[in-house]
Formats: structure tokens, sequence, C-alpha cells
């Protein structure tokens, strides 16, 4: 077997363990396998660079003869983003630990609640959405001024609003102060 076939095997292994720990309800195991994904990708973009070259920098060698820059770049910003996650996933951990001594992610009442859920209840559900899509035309957002949510209210219709916000508008600049400076 070549060594691309070796690398090929290992990354489908490591694929599959990385997807089979997030499923877990555990989110240490979800971390392990964000991990797991993040070097299966590194090892596919590995493959995908083909057979090592010249650095493509230097620009001395044959074309031919260099190796693909892009996967390397991309290897690079995998690696960042794997970094990045991973450190978000231990915050969340260490959060998770704090509150509640368990890293395990639990069921709250809405989850079982859906999961309950008969056919019957899902059908009438799709049958309310039906009737809301129909009535569309009547239920138009804000057709006049009568039903507008939002009125502009000046200092002219309500003694307690003060209208002496500072403008943008420009100062006359013929106006001096009398006193030798500059106009104000």
């Amino acid at each position: 077997m070549t060594v691309s076939g070796v690398l090929i095997i290992i990354m489908g292994v490591l694929f599959a363990a990385g997807v089979y720990a997030m499923l877990e309800r555990s989110l240490t195991r979800v971390l392990i396998g964000f991990l797991l994904l993040g070097n299966a990708t590194n090892l596919f973009l590995l493959v995908v660079m083909g057979r090592p070259g010249e650095a493509p920098f230097s620009g001395s060698a044959d074309p031919d003869a260099m190796s693909d820059p892009l996967p390397q770049a991309l290897t690079l910003t995998a690696i960042v983003i794997t970094f990045a996650v991973s450190a978000f996933l231990l915050a969340l951990i260490y959060r998770s630990w704090q509150l509640g001594q368990a890293d395990t992610v639990h069921d709250d009442e809405e989850d079982i609640a859906v999961r309950g859920r008969g056919a019957e209840e899902e059908d009438q559900m799709d049958d309310e959405t039906s009737i809301e899509d129909e009535d569309d035309d009547a239920t138009t957002d804000f057709i006049g001024t009568d039903a507008a949510p939002i009125t502009i209210l000046h200092h002219r219709d309500v003694d307690g609003i003060r209208d002496d916000a500072p403008t943008d508008r420009p100062r006359p600049s013929s106006v001096d102060d009398g006193e030798g400076g500059m106009p104000r």
C-alpha cells in the first residue's frame, strides 16, 4: 500500500471517530471529536496537495516541480479555526462544570415535550400554518397611518419633551465674541 493510501485510511478513521464522538452528550467528547475532525481535515488537505516539490516562493525551480501553495494555506487556516473553536469549547466545558459540576448536556422540558408529540399534533400544527398562509393579505404590515406603530413626537406636541439636543449644523462665522478671539 502506498503512503497516500495509508493516509487516506487514517483520514477516514479519524473522520468516523470524530463524527461518532461529536454525537455524544458529553461536551468533553464533543471537543475530542472536533479535534479528531480537525486533524482529519489537515490530513485530507495533505493528501490533496500531492507530491512534495520545491517551495513556490523561491521561483528558481521549474513550475512543474513546485508544490501547490493553496493546500498549505488552507491547512494553516484549518489549524487556526480548529484552535479557535477548541478554545471556545473549552470555555463552554469550564463554565458548564462551574455551574453544574458536569459537562453533560441534559434535555429540558421543551425537548421532552417536542419528542412526546404525536403525528396527529404535528398534522394539526401544519394545518394551522396553512390557514395563516391563506390569510396573508389581511395581515400586511401597517397599511395606512392609523395602524402605524411609530409616532414621531416633537417638542410642540408634548410639553415634557425638550428639543435642545445638539445638532450638526455649522455655527455662523460672522458672529464675534467681542474679545478679539475666534468667532463663535
